[in-house]
């Protein structure tokens, strides 16, 4: 059996990009989480701990997005660390960086990043 969590649409404001400007001035960004995990005993059981906790796929998601970086590629490998080293019970993890209106000289309403890792 195959279980799934999803953590979409944490909205952030951050200061990534290699512009000295977005660096100073920041933007908008969505990240999307997807994990794939057993929740077998947690829906049976009706307990927490048994599962994977979205409060912390939240927070650390947070953390690593108030740093600034360069790439937002840079930020979801560290986000995946993070993933890799404090959620237990992951089988597969999605994370989706999408920054929103960037600055690269034309029309465009977003760019993203996504890193897929399986274990």
């Amino acid at each position: 059996m195959k279980n799934h969590i999803e953590v979409n649409g944490i909205k952030l404001y951050a200061f990534h990009g290699c512009l000295p400007e977005e660096t100073k001035i920041g933007g908008h960004y969505l990240v999307d989480v997807a994990l794939e995990t057993n929740f077998l005993k947690a829906a049976q059981e009706d307990t927490l701990i048994d599962t994977i906790d979205y409060v912390v796929i939240n927070r650390i998601v947070k953390e690593e997005m108030a740093t600034p970086s360069k790439l937002i590629e840079h930020v979801g490998y560290r986000i995946l660390k993070r993933f890799e080293n404090e959620v237990d019970g992951m089988h597969f993890v999605r994370i989706k960086i999408t920054k929103i209106c960037p600055p690269i000289n034309g029309d465009v309403e977003n760019v993203a990043i996504i890193i897929e890792e399986k274990y």
